[in-house]
Order: structure tokens, then sequence, then C-alpha cells
């Protein structure tokens, strides 16, 4: 699929509240033509004091319609802006959801590919360094190079040699102009770089602070943000040191249109042909004329950024989308999964190759292997979180491909390992489970899960704020409210990705027991490393490297499988040698009573 361009980008963006932009560009039009309003009136009245005329009441009159005509350009200034603004940051919040849509559209692959300062800087700087583009370029750059134009074309209908004259100094800015261009190269595009490059230092630093204290870091973590920050500044300094000389001498030489219209004019005049009412009439115009000009090129250093800014932003909008029907053709019958020959890749790596593998309703299923051999890219796979590379996936019979990705996440509950918390109140972290779900409803999932005497132990107990990514629980309370969310879903599949891996043992035993009696009718799919905690599953899967090693019972892999044989050999020795230190600790205890 052909990519848009930016222009069109600019033009689908805007276009989504165009009656605000379209009214705002002519209001811009219209205050711009009243601006010049008083140059005309001024040109005016000067060459009637030439000729003589000294009524007071004619100059007056000419004073308060200037008064009027600038009044009438602050006012459409101000509704033009207004409008342009209202529209603008509209379309800020419409590009910001459809940003979070996207994110949730594209296989979690690409979203984890970058990280999640990335996704901040983009979402909020980039988003807004998006308002001058849609707020002031259209409808102020289009103004002020619109008027210009029109009276550049009166002065040539003056005299086509005045009108020419103000071209001078416009070509030397011009000139300079195209150098800063091209000094300026790429200049905006390594500052975003390198922006980026320290949003991503500073996230990293901020959320490991903990452990570069714990292990005495802080001095080399440091370094590597300082150098980042270091980094940002100086590719800003060494872009302004290119550009510098060319701006001035734009900036200087851009306006000073009396260059050429003062001595072309009074040698015209000296020569007999051109009129002195001609001629203060085009000097009082020129004076007039670049000031547009100049506010329009004010925006030359947007126009440069306005490629990286939406090319950002619409890099993740162009991405393809996990391809799904928006509507259900044929309806799953039942919640057995099937994975027939799936393969998968992550970024040029096959992590995933070939694999089959039949989970039945109503069943416990469990996925066991060793650590990066597989087990929760399976999981994020049923869970549609990843489409296969190659491969079919099967839901009630039916191409999982086939199912609407809003109908297909309805079905399936997924508890991860990292689990996480939004900045609301546990209540409503709970509730997220189920839109629309009472209170009751909520506790009641809680109580299953093992989790309401901690949450009524709280300060505001159901009401609680969590903090950023629940950072004001410990893990395991976090856990068990992930699991109470996944409970009031009440989804035909359930899936625990390590889902116990930091409740103590007591709680661990509760969470177990509670969804025993939850996944009735159901499809439980567990991966764990305690394998104490999977040796009643119906059906375990052994996955190592990438490909399904076995499948079985407890007991029948425990025969047949050499891995899973010493995987049991290995978790129980872990769990004799803590059971012992248990002991050991606890006789230590009564001595010292």
């Amino acid at each position: 699929m052909k990519k848009k361009s930016t222009f069109s980008w600019v033009l689908e963006f805007a276009g989504r509240r165009i009656k605000y932009f379209c009214w705002s560009v002519v209001l811009a039009v219209i205050g711009v033509a009243l601006s010049f309003g008083p140059y005309l009136i001024m040109s005016d009245m000067v060459v009637q004091l030439l000729n003589g005329n000294k009524e007071w009441s004619y100059y007056f009159s000419k004073l308060i319609l200037m008064a009027i005509c600038w009044i009438l350009r602050l006012t459409c200034h101000s509704i033009s802006t207004s409008l342009s603004h209202m529209g603008t940051f509209n379309v800020l919040g419409t590009v910001r959801r459809q940003l979070c849509e996207k994110l949730s559209k594209i296989p979690l692959g690409s979203v984890l590919s970058d990280n999640s300062g990335t996704y901040k800087n983009i979402i909020v700087e980039r988003v807004d360094s998006m308002e001058t583009t849609l707020a002031h370029i259209i409808p102020e750059f289009s103004a002020n190079i619109l008027l210009p134009i029109v009276i550049f074309v009166y002065l040539i209908s003056l005299d086509w040699r005045m009108g020419l004259a103000n071209l001078i100094s416009v070509v030397i800015g011009g000139i300079l102009c195209a150098g800063m261009f091209v000094k300026s190269g790429n200049g905006y595009e390594v500052s975003v770089q390198k922006t980026k490059a320290l949003n991503d230092t500073a996230v990293e630093y901020i959320n490991g602070i903990e452990v570069i204290k714990a292990f005495g870091k802080s001095k080399t973590s440091y370094d590597k943000f300082v150098t980042a920050a270091r980094e940002g500044a100086d590719c800003f300094i060494d872009w302004m040191r290119r550009c510098i000389w060319w701006q001035t001498g734009f900036m200087a030489f851009m306006p000073a249109t009396f260059l050429g219209v003062l001595p072309v004019g009074l040698l015209l005049i000296k020569n007999g042909s051109l009129t002195p009412e001609n001629f203060v009439m085009s000097v009082i115009l020129s004076a007039g004329l670049i000031t547009p000009l100049i506010v329009a090129f004010s925006y030359t250093d947007d126009l440069l950024k306005i490629k990286t800014i939406f090319g950002e932003v619409t890099e993740i909008l162009e991405r393809d989308d996990m391809k799904r029907p928006e509507t259900l053709a044929k309806e799953p019958v039942g919640s057995d999964i099937t994975l027939s020959n799936v393969k998968f890749k992550y970024k040029d790596a096959e992590v995933l190759h070939g694999i089959n593998m039949e989970i039945k309703q109503g069943e416990v299923s469990a996925i066991v292997g060793p650590s990066g051999s597989g087990k929760s890219t399976v999981a994020r796979l049923i869970d549609s979180l990843w489409d296969p590379d190659e491969g079919v996936i099967t839901f009630g019979g039916v191409n999982i491909k086939d199912i609407p990705l809003d109908y297909y996440m309805s079905q399936i509950a997924y508890v991860a390992q990292d689990n996480y918390l939004f900045d609301l109140s546990i209540k409503e972290n709970i509730r997220l489970g189920k839109k629309g779900a009472t209170d009751e409803e909520v506790i009641d999932a809680a109580m299953k899960s093992g989790c309401h005497e901690f949450i009524l132990g709280l300060e505001n107990g159901y009401d609680t704020v969590v903090g950023g990514a629940g950072g004001h629980l410990s893990g395991g309370e976090r856990q068990r409210i992930c699991i109470a969310r996944a409970m009031l879903k009440n989804a035909p599949v359930v899936i625990l990705d390590e889902a116990t891996a930091y409740t103590d043992p007591e709680n661990e035993a509760l969470v177990q027991s509670s969804v025993a009696k939850l996944v009735q009718g159901k499809t439980l799919i567990v991966i764990a490393h305690r394998l104490s905690t999977i040796v009643d599953a119906d059906k375990i899967f052994v996955i190592n490297q990438g490909n399904l090693e076995a499948s079985g019972t407890h007991e029948e892999l425990l025969e047949s499988c050499p891995l899973y044989s010493n995987m049991w050999a290995a978790h129980s020795m872990a769990r004799d040698e803590d059971e012992s230190e248990s002991v050991a600790m606890s006789g230590k205890e009564a001595l010292n009573v």
C-alpha cells in the first residue's frame, strides 16, 4: 500500500475540522487585507497633502477610518486564531486517541520493539508540535502569502518598474534564506533523534533508580544520562551555529525594500517617467508589503520540522494492523484452541518452529519449559497479541484471523507475570475486567481471588488509589488484583502466564483453589516455572527451544520426557531445600526463645 505524503496527512488532519480551518483562513486573509488599509489611506493622505488639501475634517475622517481598519484587523485575527486553535486542539485530541487505538490494533511485537519513552515522546511532545502547523501555518501562512501577492500585482499596475524594485531585497533575502535551508540540512532531524535518546535514557534512569542505588551504579548510569543531555544540547547549538549568519542576513535584507524602491523611484522621478503621487504610493505600500512575508517566513523553521513531526506520528498510524474482520462471519463452537504448525519470528530470529497443540474446552492445560523456550510467546499468540508468521490458530473451530478482534478479546482473560495497574482506585482497576460491573460484583471477584482481606486493610479500602503502574502495592498484591480483574471478566478462556509468580504460598493456594472453581466449563491455560502448581493439569505441554518436545499428564511425562523429568527433579530438590531451610530457621527461633 502506497504511503501518504506529509502534505496529504496535514490535509487529512486539518480536514477533520475543516469548517474551523476554512473560516480561520478566510478571517486571516480579511485581517491581513485590513492591515493594508492604513497604508492605502496614508498614501492617499500624502497625495492630498502634495496637492494642497488643508481640510482638517478630511484628514480626521481618514484617521478614524485607519483606526477602524486596525480594530477590525485585530478582531479578525483574534477570531481566526481562536477558530484555528479550537479546530487544532480537537484534532490533536483525535490524533492521540487514534494513536492509542492504533497501538491496540497492531501486533504487540511492533509495540515492544520501541522504548516506552519513545511512545511518550511521540504521543505527547510530537503531537503537541503539530499545533503550530495546524493552528498557525494553515491560516496565517496562507493569508500572509496571499495578500502580498495581491499588493504586488497592484504595484505592478501602478508602475511595473517600481513593482520590480521591491523584489531587489526579496531576491537577496531569498538567496540568504536558501543558504539557511542548505546549512540547516538535517539539523532538526538530528535534534529529534538526540532528544528521543535523552527521553529514553531519562525514563530508563528513573525506572531503574532503585537498582542503580542498590548496586552502587549511580555514577555509571548518571554519566550515561549526562552524556545524552549534553549531546541533546550540543546538537541544537551546532544547528544554530551553522545557520545563524544566514538567518541574520535574511532577516536584515528581506524587509529592506527601500534599498531598491528609493533609488529606482528617485531616478525615475528625475527622468520624469514617474509621478510624485505614484512614487509616494509605491514607497508606502512597499513599507507594508514585506511585513506579512516576514510573518510568513517566520514559520520556515516549522516548515522544516513538518516532515519529521508528522513523520513520527504517521509512522505509527501507517503500521500494518492485525488483519481482522469487522463482523463475525462464523460463530465459534465451544472454546477449543488448536495450534497447527505455528511458526513465529521476533524481528529476524524465529522463536517458534512449527508448534502443534490442541487445548480442549473445560480442561486445565499447562505450558512448561526452560526459560526462553517460548512459553509466553505461545500464550501471546493464543491471546492474539501477535500474529503467527506461519500456521493457523483456531478458536472453537474458527481461524482467529477470521474473528473480529473485539469479539475474540472478550473470550479470553489474560493475566501476565508483569501485570499492570492503572493509577486508579483498586475498585476501578478490577472493574476494567467488566464494563459497568456493580460494586458487589467487584467485591465478589476480589473475595474469590483472595485479595478482599488485604484490600480492607488498606487506608481507603477499595477506593485506595494504587499509584502509577500500581506502585503503592506489593508485587503479590498487584497480581491478585489482576487475577480478580480476569475473574470478573468471566471469559470462557483464562490464560495465567506465571500469574502466581509473586504470591506467597498461602495466597497462592487460595488463588489456585479459587481458579479451580471458576474454570469449570472453561479453558484454562497455565504457564508456570513451579511445576508443583500444575501437577493436576489435564494436559501439560513441554516447550523447548521453540519446539513442542512432549505433551501428556504429569505421570506420563515423568516416564516419557527426559526434559520434564529433569525439570521435576530440579524443582523437587529446590523445594526440599526451601523446606529444610524453613525448618532450620524455625528451630533456631525456638532455641532463641
